[in-house]
């Protein structure tokens, strides 16, 4: 893979969190034995991606404090810095000067725990896509009972995936994208939809995958119970074994 940087949008003050997120911000809360945070910059390392922009704001001091350099993940880390929030498509695009350096980058929610593989979505930029994203199957939030005509149960299924596809939150843009980004504002509802009418912008569907946003304590409390499977192969392909 030719040199690729990321971009981890650590600057939210994730709310539903609260109180975990009073004293540290949500990407340097625990899921197991490392951060989110951690976590993620150890899965892009696992792709060869050893240059990691992180976009913070809120609590940022801690988030210098327990990355610093990034050498202690075996990873290069710089920091765009916001004053204020700018919203997704905002904060890629003050991040411009640490990415206009490299024809191709990753960008990543910073509550996101997956083992996506990124080379997939980087292999999809190629003639006039700028974007690709990440999609993966709508996990149900509760448990599934199947029943047939007579009103007997067949069968419980354990919050299953469902036939819905949703955004990921990880990406892959060409440096084209700076042309469509917003000062301010979400990528979601500002560059994406002009990227579909032009027909710039690509799904990649992830089915097999482990994917999982940590929007509340239970999450954190089953992702816990998770990681240590999930990333085992990413801890090794980082150089790293499992604490």
């Amino acid at each position: 893979m030719s040199r690729v940087k990321a971009l981890i949008l650590a600057g939210g003050f994730g709310k539903r969190l609260r109180p975990l997120t009073l004293e540290k911000p949500k990407p340097l809360i625990e899921v197991g034995p490392r951060s989110i945070l951690e976590w993620q910059i150890l899965w892009l390392k696992s792709y060869g991606i050893k240059d990691i922009v992180l976009a913070v704001g809120y609590l940022r001091s801690k988030i210098f404090e327990a990355i610093g350099d990034g050498s202690r993940l075996g990873v290069r880390v710089y920091y765009s810095v916001e004053e204020e929030p700018l919203g997704t498509g905002g904060a890629i695009k003050h991040a411009e000067p640490f990415l206009e350096d490299c024809e191709r980058f990753v960008v990543v929610n910073g509550d996101v725990l997956t083992n996506i593989p990124v080379d997939r979505l980087l292999n999809e930029l190629k003639g006039d896509i700028i974007g690709a994203i990440a999609l993966t199957p709508m996990r149900s939030p509760y448990g599934i009972v199947h029943v047939d005509e007579n009103g007997y149960i067949l069968e419980f299924r354990e919050k299953p995936s469902l036939e819905y596809l949703i955004n990921a939150g990880v990406y892959a843009f060409t440096r084209e994208i700076f042309n469509y980004l917003p000062e301010k504002g979400d990528i979601e509802t500002t560059t994406f939809p002009r990227l579909a009418r032009e027909r710039k912008l690509k799904a990649v569907i992830f089915k097999d995958v482990y994917w999982r946003s940590i929007d509340s304590i239970k999450d954190v409390e089953e992702a816990s119970r998770e990681v240590d499977y999930v990333f085992s192969e990413v801890l090794r392909k980082a150089g790293l074994t499992q604490q």
